[in-house]
């Protein structure tokens, strides 16, 4: 995520960390480089303007001139920039008022709309414990109706059906009364996308908003359009009172312009960010987080959240025992980890977020990916239960059976049997203690910018 930014800022600031002392002049360089960083992500030209000049103003300031540290003081300053220019602090969804609580989507076509409606209320359902409706009003694109009704089977959300005969404001009336009658605590409104904003798009949705009474209504929309997706949610806002943005698509978003444009432009707060195609890859916007990655200093709060959250914590306790009683970490054991990871969002969304990976070269973290985890998988698939369980019988003949097995080359059998040592003897090591020193024994691995031996 926002990749090439990042890169481009360690640059800017690798020079001046180094340096003794700051200048007026290698100041004034080092935020041209910004400047120019900025405006190649796609950053809307007057917020660039505007952050440039604070962080100039506050480098030339006493605060960083007498410092011990300037080179720091100065990364200092411009973490607290962006921070501010991000929007300071997470905001959540006001979820206060009676129920159900209605959330309504807008957004052009193609934004990601009704996948973020499901993402929103597995979300809701799995970290609020909320009851969750939602209903389609786009009677244009008679598709959206059954992807969202196969999606909401996905997520466990309550569907409630709807024609495109009807007119999107009867849906949203019907739909209200049914969710108040079955006590659901949220109600999610799917609306109509459009190549372009236009004026009868934006009466039929005030029409909606109208009757919806939402508490929230929620800008959905591509990070990838840069700083037109800021533009965008500024031509809604002008006509609809929006409270908050979705920015999708995070994952594929090298540049990071719109994250960094939005608030600054609309006013409103970034509340979602999408990372990922599955239902589960929905992130609450922390401008401090996304700075720390922006500047390469990871996000290892997110990373131990999503850990705690997502790792099997019986398995792992059955695991912390097992290895305690000396029956050893084998190949079952380590595939599971591996399905793990990729459930966590693959090992290049884990990167990310760990502190100190900015400072591994390119062609390292290249290396690293999640086709190779996979691959590893469909190895360990392809060994018999005993081999499984007694690696050390894996002779030469065995690693051609498996690598054939697995359509692979025997070089893979290898590099899995020597990346699978190295996991057995960290597990060795963090053993002892049981989850909970296993646990903090992964995020001190992390604190350390190792990660993890693959």
């Amino acid at each position: 995520m926002f990749d090439n930014l990042t890169d481009r800022l360690n640059a800017s600031f690798k020079r001046i960390r180094g340096q003794g002392r700051l200048t007026e002049d290698n100041i004034k360089d080092t935020m041209r480089e910004v400047r120019m960083a900025l405006l190649e992500a796609d950053v809307a030209l007057p917020v660039v303007r505007e952050f440039t000049d604070i962080v100039k103003t506050r480098a030339l300031g006493q605060e960083v001139m007498q410092s011990l540290s300037p080179g720091q003081a100065m990364l200092k300053i411009v973490n607290e920039e962006l921070i501010k220019t991000m929007g300071e602090a997470n905001e959540t969804l006001d979820l206060s008022a009676a129920p159900p609580v209605v959330i309504l989507m807008a957004g052009l076509q193609g934004s990601g709309k009704t996948t973020t409606v499901a993402k929103l209320s597995r979300l809701l359902k799995e970290r609020h414990k909320k009851s969750v409706m939602v209903v389609s009003a786009d009677v244009y694109r008679p598709a959206a109706i059954d992807q969202l009704q196969t999606l909401a089977a996905e997520v466990g959300a309550d569907f409630f059906p709807s024609t495109v005969d009807e007119k999107p404001v009867d849906i949203v009336t019907r739909a209200v009364a049914q969710a108040t009658k079955q006590f659901n605590d949220v109600l999610i409104v799917d609306t109509a996308g459009r190549l372009h904003v236009d004026d009868k798009m934006m009466e039929e949705i005030r029409q909606v908003h109208a009757v919806a009474k939402p508490a929230e209504t929620l800008f959905v929309v591509d990070s990838m359009t840069g700083q037109d997706a800021a533009n965008t949610a500024k031509a809604f806002n002008d006509v609809l009172p929006l409270t908050g943005v979705v920015l999708t698509k995070t994952d594929g978003d090298a540049r990071g312009g719109a994250a960094l444009s939005i608030r600054q432009i609309t006013g409103k707060p970034i509340k979602f960010l999408g990372v990922g195609e599955k239902t589960d890859a929905l992130e609450p916007f922390h401008p401090e987080r996304v700075a720390s990655r922006l500047l390469g200093m990871g996000d290892a709060l997110s990373l131990v959240e999503e850990i705690e959250r997502k790792v099997d914590k019986d398995k792992a306790e059955k695991l912390a025992k097992k290895i305690q009683k000396g029956k050893g970490f084998d190949l079952d054991d380590y595939r599971d980890q591996l399905s793990q990871m990729l459930d966590m969002g693959g090992m290049s969304a884990m990167m990310d977020k760990i502190p100190g990976m900015s400072n591994v070269p390119q062609n390292v973290k290249n290396q690293v990916n999640d086709q190779d985890v996979k691959r590893q998988i469909a190895l360990i698939n392809s060994m018999t239960k005993k081999e499984k369980v007694f690696p050390t019988l894996i002779n030469g003949s065995r690693r051609k059976r498996i690598a054939m097995g697995a359509g692979l080359q025997v070089q893979d059998v290898n590099k899995l049997m020597k990346q699978f040592k190295q996991a057995q003897k960290m597990m060795k090591k963090m053993s002892k203690g049981g989850l909970a020193k296993m646990m903090r024994g992964l995020k001190g691995q992390m604190g350390q910018g190792q990660g993890f031996p693959f």
